[in-house]
């Protein structure tokens, strides 16, 4: 048997109580089991640590010796714990937020709400292209957030680990540039579209098979897709190289347009996720209260998506609901 506190607690409480009958109704137990707990104490120390007489126990030498060790230690591991458990309050207190994300509008807008919220609590970023990486990252606890997007229905990654909330749900728009012979069309069919070349930022999800199989149901294959970052993509359409794939979101840019696309083909889920059992679960709902209040200014800032939201029968971004691992 290895000794443990518990084991030092109890020679105290025996010496404290000068007797085996009033330390086991100070210990809550039997004093049987009490006797039986000594004697396996006894065992693992070496030798016997009290002597019983008719007007109860007294430390033997040894048990003088534990029982100045026990002392000592019993106070310091309780200091111990009490000065783990204010550190831990004030680093709680004073840590920040790790946020990962895919390359948006909306992580900029999430920073700047939090620096606001929080001015003593730092905030990181770290971006990727993959979600995968970003979910992986977020579930090794080496980041706190993932704010990533899903195409469609489609399962986020390590769903089985992490807690997902929808921030919200966009059509997928296509950007112009404003000299496009479509750019002042308020809603652009696909298949108005179809002998454009295609930009959009790259992805590990199944975005690129979406778009292929809502062209094939319009009736065309894409001629070419330059998949690259974003101001990459942005040139591209701004000097009529190609159309982009755009969330409902983007924001305003000087000599391109954002359109909807008729029946709106496409759609992006932007969720927040977090690890159940880290620190993160405890501002959770803080966090995802800031990401959809940031993708809500957003939104406001587009002047084609505020007039797709604003059309009769248009449904409003979709709901915050939890997707759960």
């Amino acid at each position: 048997m290895d000794l443990e506190l518990r084991h030092l607690r109890t020679i105290r409480a025996i010496a404290d109580a000068g007797s085996l009958t009033k330390a086991a109704t100070a210990l809550g137990l039997a004093q049987p089991a009490l006797s039986a707990q000594l004697k396996r104490i006894e065992r693992a120390l070496g030798g016997e640590l009290f002597e019983r007489g008719r007007f109860g126990v007294r430390p033997t030498a040894l048990g003088e010796f534990v029982l100045a060790r026990a002392r000592i230690v019993l106070p310091a591991v309780s200091g111990l714990q009490e000065e783990a458990e204010r550190f831990n309050r004030v680093w709680q207190d004073q840590r920040g937020f790790r946020l990962g994300a895919t390359h948006g509008p909306l992580l900029g807008g999430l920073v700047d709400r939090l620096a606001a919220a929080h001015p003593d609590r730092p905030v990181s970023t770290y971006t990727a292209w993959s979600e995968r990486d970003i979910a992986g990252q977020v579930a090794d606890a080496r980041l706190d957030f993932a704010l990533i997007g899903t195409c469609g229905a489609s399962t986020p990654p390590e769903n089985e680990r992490l807690v997902w909330r929808e921030v919200a749900r966009d059509p997928v728009f296509v950007m112009l540039t404003t000299g496009h012979r479509l750019a002042d069309t308020p809603e652009i069919e696909l298949a108005d579209l179809a002998d454009e070349a295609w930009t959009d930022v790259p992805g590990d999800g199944c975005f690129g098979d979406c778009f292929t199989a809502a062209c094939a149901r319009a009736g065309f294959t894409p001629a070419s897709v330059y998949e690259t970052d974003t101001a990459s993509c942005v040139h591209l359409v701004q000097v009529g190289r190609a159309v982009g794939l755009c969330r409902a979101t983007f924001p305003p840019t000087a000599g391109i347009v954002t359109r909807p696309l008729a029946g709106a083909p496409l759609y992006w889920r932007h969720l927040l996720g977090w690890h159940p059992e880290t620190y993160a679960h405890d501002t959770a709902a803080a966090v995802f209260a800031h990401a959809r209040a940031a993708h809500a200014e957003a939104a406001a800032r587009s002047e084609s998506y505020s007039a797709w939201l604003a059309a009769p029968g248009t449904a409003a971004p979709g709901s915050a609901a939890e997707q759960h691992p």
